[in-house]
């Protein structure tokens, strides 16, 4: 029998410690359970909530907030180079990541020790050290709220784009994520491309690849920097490395020869962090919310901030990113 609670507070239910209450709360870990909760609820806006990391509450929540609990992880089928596995939107990211790396399959090790849930994943394609969320998605299974039925999605369904999806844009809040399905190798390709998984291999003196060790790499260069939700609160990367053109990039370095980028074929990806950082903010603290000591592009809750002002302070950093480099910095946190 689902449960609604009235009036609850979600401090315990978003990474930022924001203490704002929703309307209306409930949980979910089946799809009849799902119909059930909807069916209880007419005319109200509707929030699915899995682990609250990538997420700002700037008020309370009028409406109903539904968490996200689906669990499981199947093996459904393989073939000479892939395995095809099957998992419950609510289970966490990294378990799950981990789950298959004791497995040896390749494809997820460079996304280890991001927060969350595996419902998350596809709506932010989620993305580190090289790879995104995009290349092992096979397919997704999502429940629409208004027609009451289940929908399918392939990878050129969603959309995908930096940090960007379908359910972010076109079909933003209308669906719950049931399940997804992703393609993994059976034999690995490494991806080591980005420099600081090199350095930390080496300094862990690791002379043969595998998942393990690269995914080990990124838990220690993750852990390095970015501060635990559960000591401070925080939704990690709060800011998107902002995408520009090759001129523009080309006029920076004029100006600025150590900027940090990301050169491709036709675009330049700056390093958000390293434009925060060269504004003066890193370190910096005003109240209860502050720039993280070890990673600029990490906003912290240092106590009883509220969203708005964490909102407001990373207004301050976009206004004076904007005013010293002339680039727009947006923000990856989903802003309620």
């Amino acid at each position: 029998m689902a449960q609604i609670e009235l009036n609850t507070s979600l401090r315990n239910y978003n990474t930022f410690r924001i203490d704002i209450n929703a309307k209306s709360f409930a949980r979910f870990n089946s799809l009849e359970t799902l119909e059930e909760v909807l069916s209880t609820q007419h005319n109200q806006k509707i929030l699915i909530l899995g682990g609250g990391s990538n997420i700002l509450f700037t008020k309370d929540y009028e409406g109903l907030v539904i968490k996200n609990e689906m669990k499981g992880i199947t093996e459904m089928h393989e073939d000479e180079e892939y395995v095809f596995i099957k998992v419950g939107a609510g289970e966490n990211w990294h378990q799950f990541v981990r789950y298959t790396i004791d497995k040896g399959w390749g494809g997820l090790e460079n996304l280890s020790f991001i927060p969350g849930t595996v419902g998350a994943a596809p709506i932010q394609n989620i993305g580190a050290y090289g790879v995104e969320f995009e290349s092992v998605l096979w397919n997704i299974e999502a429940y629409h709220f208004e027609d009451r039925r289940v929908v399918n999605f392939t990878k050129s369904d969603c959309e995908f784009g930096y940090r960007n999806s379908v359910f972010k844009n076109k079909f933003n809040q209308q669906f719950a994520i049931l399940n997804v399905t992703v393609q993994l190798r059976k034999s690995p390709k490494f991806n080591i491309s980005y420099g600081a998984i090199e350095k930390e291999l080496e300094k862990m003196n690791i002379k043969s690849l595998s998942v393990k060790a690269i995914s080990d790499a990124v838990i220690h260069i993750r852990s390095s920097k970015l501060p635990d939700p559960a000591v401070l609160g925080n939704a990690g990367s709060f800011f998107k490395n902002p995408i520009v053109e090759k001129e523009t990039y080309e006029r920076l370095k004029n100006l600025y020869p150590q900027i940090v980028a990301y050169p491709s074929i036709d675009e330049v990806k700056l390093s958000a962090g390293w434009l925060i950082d060269q504004c003066g903010w890193k370190g910096k603290r005003v109240g209860d919310i502050g720039c993280y000591e070890k990673q600029a592009l990490v906003l912290v809750n240092y106590g009883n901030a509220s969203g708005k002002d964490v909102f407001h302070f990373s207004e301050k950093i976009m206004d004076s990113v904007w005013e010293k480099f002339n680039v727009k910095l947006e923000r990856e946190v989903n802003v309620l």
